[in-house]
């Protein structure tokens, strides 16, 4: 089983975060993804946030390299 991960550069946010967060387990990368939502970027914790984090989730490790950020 391979990494995976949530990349917050890949998503427009007005504080520009950096923060790539991976884990070896969906529910580990679930749990500590839903942390940093709530705490710094000031979302509740609900079943939609969830919904919306685990629609996020990739395979593998982050890139070095920032990604497109959607407009």
């Amino acid at each position: 089983m391979g990494r995976k991960f949530i990349d917050c550069r890949a998503f427009p946010s007005e504080m520009k975060c950096s923060i790539a967060i991976s884990a070896d387990t969906e529910d580990e990368l679930l749990q500590a993804a839903v942390q940093h939502a709530v705490a710094v970027h000031g979302h509740q914790d609900t079943p939609e946030l969830r919904d919306q984090i685990k629609s996020i989730i990739q395979d593998g490790m982050p890139s070095e390299r920032a990604p497109d950020r959607a407009a």
